[in-house]
């Protein structure tokens, strides 16, 4: 469900977009193929009647994500950029780990990996996709801080932390 705009032409994409409402800024404008997600979600609510709200959000934020996305969301996000027709790469294999352990760190750290794979090719990177990264990045560090804490080496050490 969640590509099912994937292959329409970016004229089609527009036209969609700008019937049913949706904003279409700058970035979108010059790259409509990032709007797939948002028509999807509609094609999927009117064309074959999906009404549950975290489906569909989970569509429309498949590509660039979403600060405080719901699980589903996460998910969906993620195994759009780790399904294994993407590679194999270290990195990928350290990314679809990571989504086991720490579903914020491992949007935060996709999302990294999607900007830059984006500056690599030289092309527009949409905000949205940097809101995402950096407020997962915030919520993972919240998450990971309490196992950074110092861990006593010996009884002094306890002393000294309490």
């Amino acid at each position: 469900m969640h590509d099912l705009a994937k292959y329409f032409s970016p004229q089609s994409l527009l036209e969609i977009s700008k019937s049913e409402g949706l904003e279409i800024d700058p970035v979108a404008a010059v790259c409509p193929q990032l709007l797939h997600a948002d028509v999807s979600a509609i094609v999927a609510k009117q064309e074959f009647g999906i009404e549950y709200a975290e489906i569909l959000a989970g569509i429309t934020n498949d590509t660039l994500g979403c600060p405080a996305m719901n699980q589903l969301s996460c998910v969906i996000f993620l195994a759009d950029t780790l399904e294994p027709g993407r590679g194999k790469t270290p990195e990928l294999e350290h990314l679809r780990q990571l989504t086991q352990k720490n579903l914020y760190q491992a949007v935060w750290l996709t999302s990294d990996y999607i900007i830059k794979h984006l500056l690599g090719l030289h092309t527009l990177i949409h905000a949205q996709i940097i809101l995402t990264r950096n407020w997962f990045m915030e919520k993972a560090k919240i998450q990971l801080a309490p196992q950074k804490m110092k861990q006593p080496r010996n009884l002094q050490d306890t002393i000294n932390i309490i």
